[in-house]
C-alpha cells in the first residue's frame, strides 16, 4: 500500500477523489439512492467510497417498502434487505430481516426447543390462546393442559384419547410451545412413523439409531401421537416402547400420548402380535401408562373436515 501512495503523485490522489464524488453525484440524481443516503448519518466525502453497493442497498430497500409479505419478496436472499449501518465513522454492510421476516421467525422460535417428527405444519403452530373453546366436550381436556401447565413439573402427564379429528394432538402441542417459550425442550412423535423410520435405522449406523432412540428417551416432555394406530409387534413394544417409558418413569420425566383407543381397547392392541397373544406384557405397560398419566377422554366434532 505504501509503494502504491509513492507511486500516485497528489494529482492523481485527487483525480481519484473527483471520480469518486462525481459517481456518487450522479447516483444521487436517482431519487431511491438519495433517499436511502438521506438516513445515513454521514458525509459525501465519506459516502463516495460506498457508491456502488450503496446503489444495491437502494434497490433492495425500495422493494421492501413496497413489498406484500414474503411470497412478494424480490431481494436476492428471501425476506432480507441487504443494507447499511454506521460504525467509527465507516459503513458497513449486512443482511437484515425485513418486518415479515422478523415476524416468521418470532412465529417459529418455539421450534428450536420442540422436535416435532412427522407433524403436519399446522400443529407445530399450535398457540394456546387458538385452542377452539366452543364445545363443552372439550373443558375436561382443556382444564387438564392448564393443570399441567400451572403444576410442572410436580403432575402427571396426559393420555387425551377419543374421537378422530377432535384436536387431541392441537391442544397438546399448544401446551408444548408455552414450554417452549420457557426454554424447556420438547418432543412430538408420531408414533407409527417413528417405529418404521426407527427399524430402518438398524439397517445404518449404529449412531443414528441411538440418536433417535435418546432424543425420545430423554426429551424433558414428550407426546407418542397416535398410540394403538401402529402395527404391534414385539420389537416395536418390548424393545422400544417399553424401555423408553421404563426410562422415562425412573427420571420422572413427563409423557404424554393421543390416541383413538381407550386404555382398556389399547391393552388388547398391544397384547396381540404375530408371534401370538401375551396379556401380561400388555397388561403391565397399560399399568406403566396409568402410573405415568392422567387418562381425559375428548369426544368432539371432527376440526379436520
Amino acid at each position: 500500500m505504501k509503494e502504491l501512495n509513492k507511486a500516485l503523485n497528489p494529482y492523481q490522489k485527487n483525480n481519484i477523489k473527483d471520480i469518486l464524488m462525481k459517481n456518487f453525484l450522479d447516483a444521487k440524481e436517482q431519487e431511491i439512492f438519495q433517499q436511502l443516503i438521506n438516513e445515513i448519518p454521514l458525509p459525501n466525502e465519506i459516502l463516495c467510497h460506498y457508491t456502488s453497493i450503496l446503489e444495491e442497498c437502494a434497490v433492495e430497500w425500495n422493494h421492501c417498502k413496497h413489498c406484500k409479505g414474503l411470497m412478494d419478496c424480490k431481494n436476492k436472499v428471501n425476506g432480507y434487505a441487504y443494507l447499511p449501518h454506521v460504525k467509527k465513522e465507516h459503513l458497513e454492510f449486512e443482511y437484515q430481516a425485513c418486518k415479515y421476516q422478523l415476524h416468521n421467525l418470532e412465529e417459529e422460535r418455539h421450534l428450536f426447543y420442540m422436535t416435532c417428527y412427522e407433524i403436519p405444519y399446522e400443529i407445530k403452530q399450535a398457540k394456546m390462546k387458538n385452542i377452539y373453546t366452543n364445545d363443552e366436550n372439550r373443558f375436561e381436556a382443556i382444564k387438564a393442559i392448564h393443570r399441567f401447565l400451572n403444576e410442572y413439573p410436580a403432575c402427571k402427564g396426559i393420555y387425551l384419547y377419543g374421537s378422530f379429528g377432535s384436536g387431541k394432538t392441537y391442544l397438546l402441542s399448544a401446551l408444548f410451545r408455552e414450554f417452549a417459550n420457557k426454554k424447556i425442550k420438547s418432543a412430538i412423535v408420531f408414533w407409527p412413523k417413528y417405529l418404521q423410520d426407527l427399524k430402518s435405522a438398524l439397517n445404518g449406523e449404529k449412531d443414528e439409531f441411538r440418536n433417535k432412540l435418546n432424543a425420545v428417551m430423554k426429551v424433558p416432555l414428550l407426546l407418542i401421537d397416535d398410540i394403538g394406530a401402529e402395527n404391534t409387534t414385539v420389537w416395536g413394544r418390548d424393545e422400544i416402547f417399553c424401555p423408553i417409558m421404563q426410562y422415562r418413569m425412573q427420571e420422572h420425566l413427563p409423557t404424554f400420548f393421543t390416541s383413538n383407543l381407550d386404555l382398556k381397547t389399547l391393552e388388547q392392541h398391544f397384547s396381540v402380535t404375530k408371534s401370538g397373544v401375551d396379556v401380561i406384557k400388555a397388561g403391565r405397560i397399560i399399568e406403566r401408562i396409568k402410573q405415568m398419566t392422567e387418562p381425559v377422554e375428548l369426544i368432539s366434532k371432527n376440526l379436520r373436515k
